[in-house]
């Protein structure tokens, strides 16, 4: 297994749990006995923000990939 390979293992593993949990918690918000304009937005938020945390991903694969991922270094 090559450097790059090691280092996106972590970001991939988090990112899965965070997305399953927050696919888990959308559909525990469709069994809520509330209002369906609350029951959307609750459910609608972790949506996006998973979909926020696959984007991140992806910028980060990209950069490890690159090999710009210690770019702290530069500073």
């Amino acid at each position: 297994m090559n450097n790059h390979a090691k280092k996106m293992i972590a970001p991939i593993v988090f990112m899965s749990l965070l997305v399953l949990y927050y696919l888990g918690f959308s559909v525990f918000c469709l069994f809520i006995p509330i209002p369906p304009l609350p029951k959307l937005l609750f459910g609608l938020v972790p949506l996006l923000l998973a979909g926020v945390g696959i984007y991140v991903l992806i910028e980060r694969i990209k950069e490890i990939r690159s090999g710009e991922e210690d770019d702290l270094s530069k500073y």
